[in-house]
């Protein structure tokens, strides 16, 4: 959405060059683009395509561009008869506004087919071994997609038993599972209508996808779903002339997900500018005790399973396959007095306020942890992959109830699941409270 967002918005600022006025081009460029963009949204111009065709669009977006532009000469008709646009100028920002449009969602669906074909997402496809094998066979043959298949379930009674070639079959929820965040899978793709059943299989699955962040696809000409819980918009796409629609989900928590993000990034600025010297001192402290390199970097898996790198002070000297793969450093003799201090204190987290402004984690969530040990605990802990359908935090449930270090990692994921299933952006109110009276209990009590 951003990159089509950002060219609907440039359109309507050059649109507004064939006005006379100067003062009136500035007054309109506001109206402009949020009109447009709200018109775009509603016809549905940023949903996420298969194969996204600015020509096709052409027609909705002329309509729209008519709509906006004829509703703002109205107003000024009314409102300041002597600022009328007449016909001439209105024609030329109507036609400006719909070429920088279409030739920039163009140039964008361009770009994206490209970083596709270079980077393709990982794509489940649910159904019979027959249909499911045609459908990955487009998906193969066709790079531009940008989906390669990595596996094969059906939520169907009996079904799941004959899977397409090359492509393993999935079983169990938690095989599902397991592929989607091995394989950072983005994309399901259902070959035919989700059913609801008797135990709940097609529901269960669906609700996995989406907690992960999967966009569901329906490959069936035949006409709306019958799941409940799902809506179908009209064939709008195709793969490889199989029809597809998007299965929209009925509303979910989204809006809150978006507030939880806006709160990290406000909340995390102010931290780092409140605490900045108390940073500088603990920079400073680490610079004196250990010698050069303040800063420790370490590859952690985020949401959905992707890596990123997390900032901490560094504590000790330890090299990188060693500080990958070793559980505990507590204990260390190679520690520094300021590194003990700094662990115990948690002052050592202190830099993650910046994976956090950065997007790459939140103030509260399951704690991120290195890939050799998510690898390690997701075949042993049942349920470890689904703490990964939450952005990572610097403090969660399990942490403020005493789960850090070497503490089970079983009642670790228990916690964290039960933090997601249960989220609310109250309870990491409270989470946040908790975390900043203990470090304030360890601040008064000396350590």
């Amino acid at each position: 959405m951003g990159p089509l967002l950002g060219v609907d918005l440039l359109a309507a600022v050059v649109s507004v060059a064939p006005v006379p006025w100067p003062d009136l081009r500035l007054a309109t460029v506001a109206p402009v683009g949020l009109a447009t963009v709200a018109l775009h949204a509603r016809a549905g111009l940023y949903r996420p395509r298969l194969t996204p065709s600015a020509l096709l669009e052409l027609p909705l977006l002329g309509a729209r561009t008519a709509v906006v532009w004829c509703g703002l000469a109205a107003v000024l008709a009314a409102v300041v008869p002597s600022r009328a646009l007449g016909w001439q100028t209105l024609l030329a920002c109507a036609g400006l506004h719909l070429l920088v449009a279409s030739t920039g969602r163009g140039l964008v669906n361009r770009l994206r087919v490209r970083a596709a074909i270079r980077s393709p997402r990982g794509v489940l496809v649910v159904g019979p071994g027959a249909g499911a094998a045609a459908v990955a066979g487009a998906l193969y043959a066709r790079p531009e997609y940008g989906l390669c298949p990595v596996g094969l379930t059906d939520t169907r009674k009996g079904g799941g038993r004959t899977g397409a070639p090359g492509l393993p079959l999935l079983l169990t929820q938690e095989e599902v599972r397991h592929a989607v965040a091995q394989h950072q899978v983005r994309d399901t793709v259902f070959i035919h209508r989700p059913e609801a059943d008797e135990q709940g299989r097609t529901a269960a699955l669906v609700r996995l996808l989406r907690d992960h962040g999967c966009r569901l696809w329906l490959a069936d000409p035949e006409g709306a779903s019958a799941l409940t819980g799902i809506r179908t918009t009209r064939p709008s796409d195709h793969l490889w002339g199989h029809a597809v629609r998007p299965l929209l989900p009925c509303p979910t928590r989204a809006p809150g997900r978006h507030a939880k993000r806006a709160a990290d990034f406000v909340l995390a600025l102010l931290a780092l500018c409140a605490v900045s010297p108390l940073l500088g001192m603990c920079a400073l402290a680490v610079r004196l005790a250990d010698g050069p390199g303040v800063i420790f970097r370490q590859e952690r898996v985020g949401l959905y399973g992707r890596p990123f790198t997390l900032l901490k002070f560094r504590t000790l000297r330890a090299d990188e396959h060693e500080s990958a793969t070793r559980w505990t450093v507590a204990g260390d003799r190679r520690m520094s007095p300021v590194g003990s201090f700094l662990r115990k204190s948690s002052l050592d987290e202190l830099p993650q306020l910046w994976n956090v402004v950065r997007g790459d984690m939140s103030l509260v969530g399951p704690r991120p942890e290195r890939p050799f040990f998510v690898a390690k605990f997701a075949g042993m802990y049942p349920g470890y992959e689904a703490r990964h359908r939450m952005p990572v935090g610097i403090t969660g449930l399990a942490q403020i109830n005493g789960l850090r270090g070497d503490t089970s990692i079983e009642d670790r994921a228990r916690f964290d699941n039960h933090y997601i299933d249960t989220w609310s952006l109250w309870q990491d109110v409270c989470i946040l409270t908790r975390t900043i009276t203990a470090f304030l209990r360890f601040r008064l009590g000396g350590g």
